[in-house]
């Protein structure tokens, strides 16, 4: 059961750059840069939680199960 995260595409959709939501979520560019990557292997729970908060989505639209 593979996962992806999609946050790249929302990015893109909103036209933000990983280095916005960095700075505005408070999170190391290196961690959204991973986030955005094809090969996210793990990722704390808390990262996601502050990611959907400031996108104002849900994690049903930020992880995809295939």
């Amino acid at each position: 059961m593979p996962i992806s995260i999609k946050l790249k595409e929302i990015l893109k959709e909103r036209d933000l750059s990983q280095r916005e939501l960095a700075r505005i979520t408070g999170l190391r560019p290196n961690t959204i840069s991973h986030l955005c990557s094809d090969n996210v292997d793990r990722v704390y729970l808390s990262t996601i939680e502050t990611v959907c908060k400031v996108l104002d989505i849900d994690i049903q639209e930020l992880i995809e199960v295939e």
